[in-house]
Order: structure tokens, then sequence, then C-alpha cells
């Protein structure tokens, strides 16, 4: 894959045994502006209504940073709250398109993950990485908050690590620390160590049952019926407030540091 476009992309292919691997890539540590979102969801959504996909796996490219969540730049280009929510919407979609899909998805997380990256592995149906794969909720410190992702990482982590997560909203926590909490549910020395790993699972899945597996999806998710509503309510809350001088002010500091 190409991993030289400014604007980013995203790539969907199926190996021979069903095994359709999503990858995105984008120049600003793996970030996700609006126009990758959507190409995400899409994608998302074409592997699980494929009859050939057996199951699904979700990466980056790199070998250094996971996805660090969503583009300060586009943020700061937002100027209403209707642009806001639809910002904040394309991680909803992405979230709802893991959650709808018919096939088990798997992330693969090699290194970093922050805000909305953290999202994207929780909304994954297993998880693996690397010892590198720290995790941080830093949307408190740009004056906005992990209201979107936050019943996709609660659901994995828990309240109690999900407030921990939010309020250290200037720390990392490491990749065992994820682990014990749930996010991950399996962790590498290296990203040799995780290709194997991931490897392994997915063409040992891709032998079962397609339907067993389908239901299994379903019960995984069993008591998230309402989250259309529900992340778009709160994609509304994120829009609203990072029109706030607070946000803007913070977000312009981040970006000149």
């Amino acid at each position: 894959m190409m991993t030289d476009s400014p604007n980013g992309n995203v790539t969907l292919t199926t190996s021979a045994n069903g095994i359709a691997t999503i990858s995105f890539y984008h120049p600003a540590q793996n970030s996700l502006p609006a126009q990758l979102l959507k190409k995400l969801a899409d994608a998302i959504d074409a592997a699980g209504n494929n009859p050939l996909t057996r199951v699904i796996v979700l990466k980056s490219e790199g070998d250094r940073t996971f996805c660090a969540g969503a583009s300060f730049d586009e943020l700061l280009q937002i100027k209403d709250k209707e642009a806001g929510a639809a910002f904040f919407s394309g991680f909803a979609n992405v979230i709802n398109a893991c959650r709808k899909s018919p096939k088990i998805i798997i992330a693969r997380v090699q290194g970093k993950a922050v805000g909305g990256g953290v999202g994207l592995a929780a909304a994954a149906d297993y998880c693996l990485a690397t010892e590198a794969a720290s995790i941080k909720l830093s949307e408190l410190a740009i004056g906005i908050g992990p209201f979107v992702i936050s019943p996709a990482v609660t659901r994995k982590i828990g309240l109690p690590a999900f407030s921990q997560l939010t309020i250290r909203a200037a720390d990392f926590q490491s990749a065992q620390w994820a682990k014990e909490k749930g996010l991950y549910n399996e962790v590498y020395a290296d990203i040799a160590a995780l290709d194997e790993g991931v490897a392994g699972l997915t063409n040992k899945l891709a032998t079962y049952h397609p339907e067993a597996l389908a239901g299994l999806k379903q019960i995984l998710w069993e008591g998230t019926e309402n989250w259309d509503q529900l992340l778009a309510h709160r994609a509304a809350i994120s829009g609203e407030l990072v029109l706030s001088e607070f946000t803007q002010q913070a977000l312009h500091g981040f970006l000149n540091k």
C-alpha cells in the first residue's frame, strides 16, 4: 500500500480464504479527518456485506501510531454547530459500522492510540496490540470530552477505568494496563509477533461456521441497539463544545507546540 498521500487513504483487500483487511493511513500520525472517517465506515460496510468475507482485520499503516484520533486542523475549521455535529458523527458512523457489521472484526494496534483511536480499538470485537500501544483520552485537555466514543470504550473497560483514562487526560496508560482493563485481548512484544498472532487467529476464524460467527457477533453487541441515536446525540454535544473559545485556544496551543 502507498503511504505518501497527503490526504491519507483507506484500502480494503480480501484474501482467498475470506480475510478482509481494512487499512487506513494519514501522514499526521494516522489521524482521521472527515473524508477518511467516511471511507473507513464505507469499507467496514462493504466488507461486512460481502458474502465472501469470513472475518475483518482493522489496521493502520506505519510502525508507530495506530491512530491519533480527530484531525486538529479540521476541528479548527468548524464554524457552526451543524458542521461540528457532522464531523463527530464521522466517528459515530465508524463505531456503528463496526457494531452492525455481521462479521467479527479484529483490530491490529501496532502503536499508540489517542482519543478516537481508542474508540476505534474499542469498537472491534477482539483486539491484538504491541507493548508500544499505549493509550490516552486527551479530549478534556482540548476542551471537549470523549462523548462519542465513551459508550464503546466503557463497554470494554468499565466505568472506573474509563473515568481514570478520561480524567488523566494528559497521561498515557500502558498497553498492559489496557489489557488488564479489557481493551486489548492480547499484547505482543513487537510488530512481527503481533502480525503472526493476527494471522494465526484470523486464519483459524476463517474456518469456523459463518452463521455461528454471525450469531456470536449479535450476542457480543446485545444492548447497544440504541447507539444510532445515542452517538448522534453525543456528536451534537461535541460539535457545540468545539466552537467554544476555550477549545479553539486549546487546539491552537496543541498545534503550535
